[in-house]
């Protein structure tokens, strides 16, 4: 549309009114779309045709939900400035969209002083344009100081880079290194496994031979008995040979001695033979006993060896056995040890339920008696105001009966006699007794007590209804003396109550009708009787329960700061730490180690309160040094926190007592050293909100986005220096030389948030600060360029609190549109389900309602929606649920504890042509997703959580999308939600 040609139109200063706003309207919906009231107003203001109100209005109407209806109004209030409306309208135009004026008029822009109307002066237009070119010189500025940080950013991501790729080098080296390590240790192990292989044939054929050197040692003894057996035979035949020689010497016969003689000789045939096979049998014998008798030394060292090694085995094997009974009597003791605790513990369980149940039977019976004495000090009022009616009504009968006496008296009739009888009694003349400034000053005169008899303290005519000097003396001496202490009541079962002074009470301030009257004034107390009944009207001071033994004591504060110095914070409580002696905080007794849990002084004729028991050192020493005059001072014991916490200051384990999160709304750039550079939406934890050697400046961390871990620490603006700083980035934005639409959104997709728009609500305070500002903020709001008074409400910082949720968080796609497109895709998924809605009836559907479980209502019928117990089902499943809803379900989500992943999906002109066939197919153009996306992308800032952007350059078809959201959501799924709290 920017590129079309446009002819030439009329000239504007010859139309008239109605051809103006005809011209204006007929280009209406192209206006609506295309200017941001926010960059036209400062000109139509300088052009006087809008006012400071219109200026809220459009802005800051809660009616006007996105930017085309703000521009629609715009114009309609500019239409009933006439024909100066329209042409200051047509020259903003000029200045801040020329494109678009161009094709609205006809006319090219010219910054010539001529095409002006002249609705803003000569020198207001040329300081407006000066303004212009000004803002536009800083956005180049800005823009090259952005680059220069860029590329330097760029220099240093490819040093980390370069260096990535060294590790990965080096990695690499080492892992091939590993590689070859592990191949020589395998191969080692295979030869160790050879060499086992190789020992085990060497312990067989050991065996083997063993085995053969045995039957060898059997054989050669078989052969040594054989050889003994021949020897022995041929000894027993030689010796018979010699025997028959000598017998055949004697008487032999021829013929026995020849055959003698052929037996000799076949023996010695015999011996002969032996003896030719003897020495060769006999060198073998001798080798083969030689070998087994080496063989023999060898087993014989071997089987010292083994027997050693035997010895060494049975050793071990000893000592083994001694760490096993060692180790067993060990267990034994531990078991009987774990018995015993076990048995201790057990019975320390019991020793604590029966404490609990007497301390909870205790509880019952101090309340039982703190009810008792509500209803006794109930009745007591009772009886005490029938009392005072009593009173009233005898002090009108004695009223009457003594106008009736004097009236006697001067007829002389009918009161003598009791004179006479008072003078006749044997009782002496003595004063009544009476209750002590019970009797009106009036009265005393006309009552002597030569009329008085004996019982005139109870039979007295004249006694008048006790006043507030008399039922209320001892509580006006009690705050007569502003030093004096407020004393706890000696009732056992009153020791938790504390009487807190009504000088101070807000209660006071709001109904003065419950104040006392001190002595002295002329304000007399009488009761009504068409008000409250009289019973609720306390004649003593409302008695407080104040858990922890609190301790109220009030004295002349002067400058506290100077008397008292305190340490802690929020997490610890604000502790007295050091105490002036000679002070009049030292005389009342207040020593180190006591919680100021409340403050009470008075103020330019104001009473002011200020509770310190969750407030920040910050915020503590400001409360005190307000305080000049008389304080009350509510303390609370705490000498061990108080000590824990001194030791860990100093062993530099903490910096103080303060620790809280908060949220950031304001990118704050890099300061001097020791600065933090935070982002908008970066998640800080405040762990000192007072440190050394500053005034304005907290010190915090920025939190890991998975784990409560400290990535960077430094010093953050303090919250009012935040707050100013906001102001001014918006001052900033709304000077800057607006560009075109096109270049605006190009721009916004690459940039990241500066600023991010969080105010107060209805509460008209914020969270982090529960007093008043100081004088330096005070300052600042008068100067020229601070921001309006409404600006006060925006937050920089937002107080967050970290959630855990379970493995499986829902998942919210936006745009709206686009997610109607990819819920389907996404449910396909493996451990991913669509949420679908539920038929309720009637009845069903309004109790739901009242109890806020209804997300959002069905298109095809009214009773047919999505619940949050359809969302809780999938959960149960251990799986995703996709969510097909827009963003009014995360705050009803968030109230169930249901923390959704919400991703939204930036559009721009080129992504949305990726979608086209999509969204032709579902009736929708892609005009629509672009409006959409537009109008859902200003409000993610009120979401009370973090959430996703993805650039719209980061996909380029629906795969690639689709593998970016799986990726997101695992990625998402680790990280912790920190949610704010409800600010409306």
């Amino acid at each position: 549309m920017a590129g079309e040609s446009v002819p030439e139109g009329p000239d504007l200063k010859e139309m008239g009114e109605e051809e103006l706003w005809e011209l204006i309207n007929d280009n209406r919906h192209r206006l609506s779309l295309g200017v941001r009231p926010c960059i036209v107003i400062p000109y139509l203001r300088q052009a006087r045709v809008l006012t400071e109100m219109d200026e809220d209005e459009i802005l800051s109407s809660h009616n006007l939900t996105n930017r085309s209806m703000r521009t629609s109004h715009m114009m309609d209030l500019l239409r009933t400035q006439g024909r100066n409306g329209a042409v200051a309208l047509l020259e903003s135009l000029m200045i801040h969209y020329p494109t678009l004026y161009t094709q609205i008029t006809g006319h090219k822009p010219s910054s010539e002083p001529s095409r002006f109307s002249g609705l803003i002066k000569y020198s207001e237009l040329t300081e407006y344009l000066i303004r212009a070119v000004t803002g536009m010189q800083d956005e180049l500025r800005e823009a090259r100081c952005e680059a220069e940080r860029m590329s330097a950013r760029s220099a240093s991501l490819e040093s980390e880079i370069q260096q990535i790729m060294d590790r990965e080098e080096k990695s690499r080296s080492l892992q091939l290194e590993y590689e070859r390590i592990h191949r020589h240790l395998s191969s080692l192990q295979r030869e160790v496994t050879q060499l086992k292989d190789e020992k085990c044939d060497l312990y067989v054929r050991y065996t083997a031979a063993i085995e053969e050197k045995s039957a060898l040692s059997l054989h050669l003894h078989d052969l040594n008995l054989q050889i003994y057996q021949l020897q022995t035979e041929l000894q027993k035949v030689q010796t018979e040979n010699d025997f028959q020689k000598r017998r055949s010497l004697r008487s032999v016969p021829l013929a026995e001695a020849s055959q003698l003689q052929e037996e000799v000789r076949s023996l010695r045939r015999q011996l002969v033979k032996i003896e030719k096979l003897n020495p060769a049998h006999q060198e073998i014998l001798t080798q083969d006993l030689a070998e087994a008798i080496d063989s023999q030394v060898e087993l014989a060292s071997q089987l010292r060896c083994y027997r050693e090694e035997n010895e060494q085995m049975h050793r071990e094997k000893q000592e083994l056995l001694d760490q096993n009974e060692c180790l067993a009597l060990q267990v034994q003791q531990l078991t009987l040890d774990c018995n015993m605790h076990q048995q201790k513990s057990t019975v320390i369980q019991n020793q604590m339920r029966e404490l609990q149940t007497e301390r909870d039977l205790a509880y019952l019976s101090r309340n039982e008696v703190q009810t008792q004495i509500a209803c006794i000090l109930a009745e007591k009022d009772i009886l005490r105001s029938k009392m005072m009616e009593l009173q009233e009504r005898a002090f009108i009968v004695n009223a009457k009966h003594s106008k009736e006496w004097q009236s006697s008296n001067e007829r002389g009739v009918g009161w003598q006699c009791p004179i006479s009888s008072s003078e006749d009694s044997s009782f002496p003349n003595r004063r009544r007794l009476r209750r002590m400034e019970a009797v009106s000053p009036l009265s005393r005169s006309s009552f002597t007590p030569e009329v008085e008899d004996p019982l005139a303290s109870i039979r007295s005519r004249n006694v008048e209804p006790p006043s507030p000097q008399s039922l209320r003396k001892r509580e006006a001496a009690l705050y007569e003396d502003s030093s004096l202490e407020t004393v706890e009541t000696d009732d056992s079962s009153l020791d938790d109550f504390e009487i807190l002074p009504r000088v101070l009470s807000e209660d006071n301030i709001k109904t003065p009708s419950r104040q006392y009257t001190p002595a002295g004034t002329k304000n007399a107390y009488s009761l009504d009787k068409n008000s409250i009944p009289p019973f609720l009207m306390r004649s003593r001071q409302k008695a407080v329960r104040i858990s922890g033994r609190v301790v109220t004591i009030a004295f002349q504060g002067g400058t506290l700061l100077s008397q008292i110095a305190v340490v802690g914070g929020n997490k610890t409580g604000i502790l007295v730490h050091e105490v002036t002696e000679g002070s009049a905080a030292h005389t009342v007794g207040i020593t180190h180690g006591a919680q100021i849990v409340e403050v009470r002084y008075q103020q330019d004729e104001r009473a002011l309160r200020m509770v310190l028991e969750d407030s920040t050192l910050e915020e503590a020493l400001w409360a005190l040094a307000q305080v000049t005059g008389l304080c009350h001072l509510s303390l609370r014991p705490r000498q061990d926190d108080y000590e824990a916490l001194v030791q860990q200051l100093q062993k530099s384990e903490m910096s103080s007592g303060d620790s809280f999160y908060v949220r950031v709304n304001v990118t704050v750039p890099a300061g001097p050293k020791g600065t933090l550079t935070v982002s908008c939406n970066d998640i800080l934890h405040v762990t000192n909100t007072r440190p050394a050697d500053t005034e304005d400046s907290w010190y915090a961390d920025q939190v890991h986005p998975c784990q409560l871990l400290a990535l960077h620490s430094g010093l953050v603006p303090n919250y009012y220096r935040a707050q100013r700083l906001l102001i001014r980035a918006i001052e900033e934005m709304n000077l800057q030389m607006p560009k075109s639409q096109k270049e605006w959104h190009m721009d916004t997709q690459h940039t990241q948030k500066a600023v991010r728009i969080v105010s107060t609500g209805r509460q008209g305070r914020n969270p982090l600060w529960v007093s008043v500002e100081n004088e330096k903020s005070k300052s600042t709001e008068s100067d020229k360029t601070s921001a309006p008074r409404s600006c006060l409400t925006l937050m920089p910082y937002t107080p967050v609190t970290p959630h855990f949720p379970p493995i499986c968080r829902p998942v919210l796609l936006l745009p709206s549109i686009l997610g109607r497109i990819l819920d389907k895709k996404v449910a396909g998924w493996q451990g991913f389900e669509l949420c679908m809605p539920e038929m309720l009836s009637s009845s069903d559907h309004a109790a739901r309602l009242q109890k806020s479980e209804l997300l959002e209502e069905c298109e095809q019928g009214r009773n047919c929606c999505y619940t949050l117990q359809s969302v809780e089902k999938v959960m149960k499943k251990g799986i995703h649920c996709v969510l097909p809803l827009g963003l009014d379900c995360v705050r009803r989500l968030h109230r169930a504890e249901i923390f959704p992943i919400i991703i939204f999906i930036g559009q721009s002109a080129r992504s949305v042509r990726k979608l086209r066939s999509k969204l032709h197919r579902l009736n929708w153009s892609e005009e629509h997703l672009l409006v959409c996306s537009r109008s859902e992308e200003t409000l993610l800032d009120k979401l009370p959580c973090l959430y996703h952007r993805m650039a719209p350059d980061s996909w380029c078809d629906q795969t690639s999308l689709l593998t970016r959201l799986r990726t997101i959501i695992r990625e998402e799924q680790r990280k912790i939600v920190w949610v704010e709290p409800d600010l409306w």
